[in-house]
Formats: structure tokens, sequence, C-alpha cells
């Protein structure tokens, strides 16, 4: 009776590892977004990013660097502040949804200012 116990659990543990699904040895990064940047933010220091957006709604730091995500009613904005001469500044920004040409959308970022930048009629 034990070795038939024994045979039968030394079966299911085969089985089990036999069954192991296949882990993939890369996952795929999603595509980068097109190159360029908006230069109305680009270079701009902590308190002047929160002088002209308000407070982020969530921050993340990882040493010198920081990721703020701003939420708006059709878009969201991500910031990324690197030291740059001993300063945090914005060196990067993409937006959800993004850009035609470039990782952020100028009207996602516009609408999400304190104080929008009149559009000009032509």
């Amino acid at each position: 009776m034990i070795r038939k116990l024994a045979m039968v659990s030394a079966c299911v543990l085969l089985a089990a590892c036999a069954n192991r699904a296949a882990v993939p040895d890369h996952v795929a990064l999603p595509a980068a977004p097109p190159p360029g940047e908006l230069p109305s933010v680009i270079g701009l220091t902590e308190s002047a990013l929160r002088a002209t957006f308000g407070e982020p709604a969530f921050v993340r730091k990882e040493g010198d660097t920081q990721f703020w995500r701003y939420n708006g009613a059709a878009c969201h904005a991500f910031f990324f502040l690197y030291k740059q001469n001993g300063v945090l500044t914005v060196q990067h920004v993409e937006s959800l949804p993004p850009g035609a040409a470039i990782g952020a959308d100028n009207a996602c970022i516009n609408a999400l200012r304190l104080h929008p930048i009149p559009v000009p009629v032509s």
C-alpha cells in the first residue's frame, strides 16, 4: 500500500513539472515615443513646474531622478526630472494620448496648466 502511494505521489509530482508554462527569455518593451520635446516645459525647475501646473497627482523618486504625473479630464502628462548642474529640471515629457509627432501633446499640456496659454485665432 505504501509503495502504491509513493508511486502515485511521484507520478503527480512529475505531471506537475511537465505542465509548467515556459517562461519567456525576454519581455518586449513598448515602443519609444517619437523624438522631440515641448520647448515650453523642457528645463523647468521643480518650483517652476509647480507654479505652472500645481501639485502633481503622483510623484516617484529614484535617486536623483523624479517622475511627476498630472491628471486631466481628457489626458495625463508625465514629466521626467533629472539633475542638471545640481538642479532638478524637466528633461522629458510625455502625454496620454501622445502627441502626433512627439511624445507629448501640446494641447494636453496646455490644458493642464493653471493658466493656459491663449491659442491665437487666425
